[in-house]
């Protein structure tokens, strides 16, 4: 091999490594996700409840890094059974451990992260699953190059155990993507939600202004007009949906009660419970379309402060 080709085929080894690292981990992060939106846990935080977010991130990296990964492994395959690059090569089995090293590093780091969240009280089944995931996707790519770095006289010789590693490899990547695609929010749905956590926003910053008039004043006022007259409460935009353009609908309901009216794009029940878990505040939960949501005020000096929705 000539010193051009061992720099392409440096460069091939370097590229599919991080190719490989993207990827697999993307399809553990998919893999995870599911078992978080599956298994409910009733004392997970955010960092162990579904995440949208983390799925959607991982379907990015799959499309960039997969097509990567089987590009490059298929140049260097075919280079090595052509006898364009030496089975004896240093920059074969030099780049070759070191995919090896990364496996075995990502391997335990996932593990890490398992039996921690173990010991801080995730549900056994939901550790037991997600360390599964982390061992045989480590166990594939650390076996199938310990396989690849051992064979010998590679060359006019098509290995059948590297075709199952590579086409399995490929289809738990398809089936991982096309589950994630079903599994994740449109970017329609995506931004629909979004637009209704500004309305949620906005109706937590009013319950906030209503409690304070309330104390001030031992009655809630008539009109929201009442608020943005005095900018210690809230000020005019605040009071507007931002997907309609129209002013959010105030009734008093009581001496202590009131209603805010609006048009919702989406659902926020499932979010609730996938995304932040049944311990989660829903004091806005709401359906799509036009929604009324009730609520008691409080003097401040007797509430609790309220928990904002991201």
């Amino acid at each position: 091999m000539s010193r051009n080709d061992s720099a392409k085929y440096a460069f091939f080894y370097v590229l599919s490594l991080v190719a490989l690292v993207f990827m697999s981990v993307s399809v553990g992060i998919i893999f995870f996700q599911l078992i978080n939106k599956v298994i409910i846990d009733l004392i997970n935080d955010y960092s162990s409840s579904y995440n949208d977010g983390s799925m959607k991130f991982a379907i990015s990296a799959i499309i960039i890094s997969a097509p990567i990964y089987f590009f490059t492994s298929k140049q260097i395959y075919q280079s090595l059974r052509k006898g364009h690059l030496d089975e004896e090569a240093g920059v074969r089995k030099w780049l070759t451990y070191l995919i090896i090293l990364v496996a075995i590093i990502v391997m335990i780091v996932w593990l890490i992260i398992t039996i921690s969240g173990f010991l801080n009280g995730e549900l056994t089944t939901r550790s037991i699953l997600k360390a599964i995931v982390a061992l045989l996707i480590s166990g594939i790519t650390f076996s199938f190059y310990l396989y690849d770095i051992k064979r010998e006289h590679i060359k006019d010789k098509k290995d059948k155990v590297i075709q199952i590693y590579f086409y399995g490899a490929l289809i738990i990547v398809i089936a991982a993507f096309i589950t994630a695609i079903f599994t994740a929010d449109s970017p329609t749905e995506t931004r629909n939600k979004k637009l209704d956590d500004r309305i949620i926003n906005s109706y937590y910053q009013i319950d906030s202004a209503l409690n304070s008039y309330y104390t001030e004043n031992d009655k809630l006022p008539e009109t929201l007009d009442e608020l943005k007259d005095d900018s210690r409460y809230f000020i005019e935009e605040g009071l507007i949906n931002p997907i309609t353009n129209e002013p959010y609908e105030y009734k008093v309901l009581g001496d202590d009660k009131y209603e805010l009216c609006t048009t919702f794009s989406s659902s926020n029940r499932d979010n609730i419970r996938y995304e932040y878990g049944p311990s989660m505040d829903t004091m806005w939960v709401h359906d799509s379309g036009y929604q009324c949501l009730s609520q008691k005020v409080m003097a401040i000096d007797n509430m609790e402060k309220p928990v904002m929705i991201r």
